[in-house]
């Protein structure tokens, strides 16, 4: 078996440390980004929903970026929202920001009770882009 190649986004693999996991997985041409809230530098979840959301997208696209991928290569997003009827508004002015345009990806929203102390979470399946 093959040994996990793990991806860290600049100065945040500490993180990903104290908690064991990795923020993403390499396998053949595919990205499994872990998902990825509103934290700031400490880790600790942005208390401004708005601002949690940003943030939950900034620290996807440094995900991305380490990996040497972009929003335009995602393929799957999945999110997890605390209290989706209200929140959706907020989410979807970013979302549409991020990645407002066709082809559109797929995406999958799931209504939750808990997500550690946040109230918003986003996992994306990317293609590697082709090197070489």
């Amino acid at each position: 078996m093959t040994k996990r190649d793990a991806i860290f986004p600049a100065g945040r693999q500490a993180l990903y440390e104290i908690n064991r996991y990795s923020a993403a997985i390499r396998s053949g041409d595919l990205l499994f980004v872990s998902g990825q809230v509103g934290s700031r530098e400490d880790g600790s979840p942005e208390p401004v929903f708005e601002r949690q959301v940003e943030l939950a997208f900034d620290n996807l696209a440094a995900v991305l970026k380490a990996a040497g991928c972009t929003f335009d290569d995602i393929v799957d997003v999945t999110t997890f929202h605390t209290d989706p009827a209200v929140q959706w508004p907020a989410i979807d002015a970013v979302r549409l920001k991020v990645l407002g345009e066709p082809p559109y990806t797929n995406w999958t929203a799931v209504g939750v009770n808990w997500l550690a102390g946040f109230d918003f979470e986003i996992k994306v399946i990317a293609r590697l882009p082709q090197s070489g």
